[in-house]
């Protein structure tokens, strides 16, 4: 159960990723199991414009598959790190150290992201369009460690390499849509973002640089989700499935925002951290320092700023105005997520069938256009 903070403890509780190009798909189906023609005319409203198209299905299917894959290790860490009954692990600890909701929040953003992606499934369905069901990847070990449950997943997250420019980039006046590129906040290499047997939760350090590097990947995750959906809601036809990605979309930036506070209290220097010490235990240079202090201390590594700083936006011609970023299918379309999500190390241990499937389904997405 969650626990009462302590006078210290009360300290706001507030709440790209997506790496530069596309991925190449290689050849693939554009249009494949999407759905048949007389399903577009067929649900055709027009209190709600023009009727459900194929590219409106081929985005939705694209945001299933999103939603799946971060169901699944959002799942993972919910088993080890979320809200549980009786004597917690040092992993929670470890994330209280953080924000005393740490646990909370995390149990909390797998059950909208299950929501997200049930909702989606049923709604294709409700279109007679074809849903998405990855049930047939679920082949990756689970974690060791006590707590975990013994089934297969999706996606790997005890390999991470987590993009962290996403932490300079929001703390910027510049858009990568114009060309701006960002500097990695920190350096995570191949490393477990949850205990991977009972072995690590023995050593406060290194549970403490397990669950910085969970916070961090945290927010690379969900900030990747908000540029995702602002980027396939320019794509929509129908209202009504806009209605949908823009309303989604608005509880991945809710998301994001929480875990840039949570990861900031990790490099913000004692109490809240081991800032400026090596994980003892993997002993290679894994250090969260203080970024209030030199050689940071720097507006760009600030630890208090949450929300966007302003920055150009459709025109440097116009005012900086703070926003989601980037919002273009060559950053933050849907093969930009496959190709961010595969550095990331997710689908360490996965079939080639895998890839090629979600890269189909992220190359109809890409590939659907507005229709007025």
């Amino acid at each position: 159960m969650k626990q009462p903070e302590t006078p210290n403890q009360k300290r706001s509780n507030r709440r790209s990723f997506l790496r530069n190009g596309m991925m190449a798909a290689g050849a693939v189906s554009v249009g494949a199991g999407l759905m048949s023609s007389r399903v577009q005319s067929a649900f055709a409203d027009s209190s709600k414009g023009p009727g459900i198209t194929r590219g409106d299905v081929a985005i939705l299917r694209w945001l299933a598959t999103a939603e799946l894959i971060e169901t699944d290790l959002w799942i993972q860490y919910t088993e080890l790190g979320g809200v549980t009954s009786g004597a917690q692990n040092t992993y929670q600890q470890a994330f209280q150290f953080l924000d005393g909701d740490g646990s909370q929040y995390i149990t909390s953003n797998t059950l909208d992201e299950q929501s997200h992606a049930t909702f989606i499934d049923a709604y294709l369905k409700s279109k007679g369009a074809e849903p998405v069901n990855l049930d047939r990847f679920r082949v990756l070990p689970s974690s060791m460690a006590t707590g975990a449950k013994q089934i297969g997943r999706l996606t790997n997250i005890m390999n991470l390499t987590v993009d962290t420019s996403w932490y300079t980039k929001y703390r910027s006046n510049t858009n990568p849509e114009f060309g701006a590129t960002y500097p990695q906040a920190l350096t995570i290499v191949d490393r477990p973002g949850i205990p991977r047997d009972n072995a690590d939760f023995s050593d406060a350090d290194h549970i403490q640089a397990i669950a910085n590097t969970a916070a961090f990947h945290f927010a690379f995750i969900e900030g990747g989700g908000s540029s995702l959906y602002a980027t396939m809601a320019q794509k929509v036809t129908n209202l009504e499935v806009l209605k949908i990605v823009a309303s989604i979309g608005g509880d991945e930036v809710a998301h994001f925002v929480e875990w840039v506070d949570f990861a900031g209290n990790s490099v913000q220097g004692p109490p809240y951290n081991f800032a400026g010490s090596m994980d003892p235990v993997t002993d290679s240079g894994l250090t969260f320092p203080n970024f209030n202090l030199p050689p940071f201390g720097t507006p760009l590594y600030q630890t208090n700023l949450i929300f966007p700083i302003p920055c150009d936006f459709i025109s440097k011609s116009l005012p900086r105005c703070a926003v989601v970023r980037p919002a273009l299918d060559s950053l933050s379309g849907a093969l930009a997520a496959v190709k961010a999500f595969t550095a990331d190390g997710l689908f360490i241990g996965q079939s080639n069938t895998f890839l090629q499937v979600i890269h189909e389904i992220a190359a109809e997405a890409d590939a659907a256009q507005r229709e007025l």
